[in-house]
């Protein structure tokens, strides 16, 4: 299906109302997003250029370079999110389970969601087999965890044409890679059900600002502030909903973690603020969603 055929254009500010409890008027959610790449194969992202060009095999320095964030970077994130009691979602890829147990237990321990994230970093449009690196993922995820995941992000946020048909019909309720709304939106399958897409984030992405726009470390800070005051200004009518994506191996590094504690200090003394995983936002918007429609059932029988 093309874009407009898996989901209709809705403008944000003619739908119904969405309220969450307790007075709160907009919910954070904040993804970790643990990887491994594979020293086989060109690294996803570089830090150095090699020296003499092309793709270097095995690329040392940019290997090492993100898995500093898994053995140290992650760790030292883990601790913000403990002094401030902020619940995260950890992006994982599948062969993760086995490489760095360590930070699964860890995430665990701590209530967290596990977001299905490929089976390894890899572009989904480059897997051999995308229906069988979902399979291999979802049940990494379920072996260690207990239960299947109920979220997807793909890795880079890629995706082929049928992508969300494949995740629908191995079992998962929502997506991330489709962002363009501050409020969860539904994406109609082959299956004639569908899949929703809770919003994620490419602006409040450490990917975005640290190694492809090449902004000093307090411009984390300072967007996802400037991201949320206008989002809190927006939700006066209707709730809304913002993502705060980290990698480990970037905003996990010395030099940028203070910023990712400040915004923290700031965002944690809101008291009409939630902090979510993907699947309560999906509990609560199906759940608005129902109450819209019996609200519409109602109405139509008092005709």
């Amino acid at each position: 299906m093309r874009p407009h055929e898996r989901l209709s254009y809705s403008p944000i500010t003619q739908r119904p109302r969405l309220v969450l409890p307790d007075g709160a008027r907009m919910v954070v959610w904040v993804i970790v997003n643990v990887e491994e790449w594979d020293i086989d194969q060109p690294m996803p992202r570089t830090v150095l250029t090699p020296p003499a060009g092309g793709q270097p095999s095995p690329d040392i320095p940019n290997w090492a370079w993100h898995e500093y964030g898994n053995r140290v970077g992650f760790w030292r994130m883990l601790e913000v999110f403990d002094q401030f009691d902020i619940p995260a979602v950890l992006a994982v890829n599948g062969s993760c389970f086995a490489t760095y147990p360590q930070i699964a237990e860890a995430a665990k321990a701590r209530g967290w969601e596990f977001l299905g994230h490929g089976f390894i970093q890899k572009n989904m449009q480059k897997v051999e087999d995308e229906a069988e690196a979902i399979r291999l993922t979802t049940e990494a995820i379920r072996a260690f965890s207990g239960k299947p995941p109920r979220g997807w992000l793909g890795p880079g946020l890629t995706e082929t044409w049928h992508t969300p048909d494949l995740l629908q019909e191995a079992g998962y309720d929502y997506v991330c890679d489709w962002v363009l709304d501050d409020q969860p939106v539904e994406l109609k399958t082959r299956s004639g059900r569908t899949i929703a897409n809770v919003p994620y984030t490419q602006e409040c992405n450490d990917v975005a600002m640290m190694l492809i726009q090449h902004h000093t470390a307090r411009e984390y800070h300072d967007r996802a502030l400037d991201q949320f005051e206008q989002l809190y200004e927006d939700s006066r009518e209707s709730a809304r909903v913002m993502a705060l994506v980290v990698h480990p191996y970037i905003m996990g590094a010395p030099h940028r973690l203070k910023w990712f504690r400040k915004v923290f200090e700031r965002l944690s003394s809101r008291k009409d603020v939630l902090f979510w995983s993907g699947a309560q936002i999906l509990d609560w918007y199906r759940s608005e969603q129902a109450r819209h429609a019996a609200g519409a059932e109602g109405a139509g029988a008092g005709r």
